[in-house]
């Protein structure tokens, strides 16, 4: 009965520990008046026919805390790169200077700052839900144990150990929120 309850816990924090995963690049697609690399990981080029990652045909640097750069591998595909940076409608406008890409990123106004805020608090409460989700299948499993034969005592143990994983993700969950918040309120 231990060893069930011990692949309980287990399996309660792997399936926390992807959404933590899954909420870390949910937040780092959120721009926060900076420029990064990262800001261009959604868009895909028409690499000879089939759309392919910026990345796999491209290096992405940082010019300055605002200027973005776009270095393709093959020449020919700076239209194609300009192209797919603008129907990934990300809100930038590539200038093509014959050798690479150069992207200006404009600075966040205060009320689009506040928009990104709510957009990352909405990611936040996602997983929330979803680590409630796994706390709900763990307190079933829990419970199939019980009716197999598992103690009262060791019952209310188990549910409150779920509940404490549970309180300790949660916290995890806000503070990177707090963190982003901030990334994204300073100027």
């Amino acid at each position: 009965m231990i060893e069930d309850l011990n692949m309980i816990y287990d399996e309660f924090k792997s399936a926390n520990d992807k959404s933590l995963e899954r909420l870390e690049f949910d937040l780092s697609k959120i721009r926060a008046g900076k420029a990064t690399p990262s800001m261009l990981s959604s868009v895909t080029v028409d690499y000879y026919g089939t759309q392919t990652p910026l990345s796999q045909v491209a290096n992405v640097n940082t010019l300055d805390a605002r200027t973005l750069t776009v270095q393709p591998w093959e020449k020919p595909l700076l239209n194609d790169i300009a192209t797919g940076i603008i129907n990934a409608n990300l809100g930038f406008a590539p200038q093509n200077n014959g050798e690479m890409l150069i992207i200006s990123v404009p600075a966040l106004t205060e009320e689009r700052r506040k928009d990104l805020v709510k957009i990352a608090k909405a990611e936040c409460e996602n997983i929330k839900v979803a680590v409630r989700n796994h706390r709900k299948d763990s307190l079933d499993m829990v419970k199939d144990l019980k009716n197999d034969g598992l103690s009262e005592d060791m019952t209310k143990d188990a549910e409150g150990r779920v509940q404490e994983i549970t309180d300790a993700y949660t916290k995890r969950i806000d503070d990177m929120f707090e963190l982003k918040e901030t990334d994204i309120m300073t100027i």
